[in-house]
């Protein structure tokens, strides 16, 4: 199982990895090893996260305030958003269709 991002996705992944990285050194660089883990763990555990919808499912970041919002694809994982938990809930809807 292969875990592919949506380019909205990886937008939003660049953009956190840059606002931590000017917020202090080293920041950027653990918010992208810390989404790294929680990559691994959603390939390992694909079904033990929250579900929001009987297709999606979310799992937060431990350390940042952001989740990973994702569905099957196939035998893949797609990363639908990288969330920010505290802004515009469900905004990543509208890119299910």
């Amino acid at each position: 199982m292969s875990v592919r991002l949506l380019e909205p996705a990886r937008a939003e992944l660049d953009d956190a990895i840059t606002w931590y990285a000017e917020q202090a050194p080293g920041l950027g660089d653990a918010f992208l090893i810390e989404t790294l883990r929680t990559i691994q763990l959603i390939e390992q555990y694909p079904t033990a996260w929250h579900p929001l919808t009987p297709q999606i499912r979310r799992c937060r970041l431990r350390r940042f305030p952001y989740s990973l919002v994702y569905t099957q694809d196939g035998n893949d994982l797609l990363v639908v958003a990288v969330a920010h938990q505290h802004r515009k809930p469900g905004y990543w809807r509208a890119r299910l269709s």
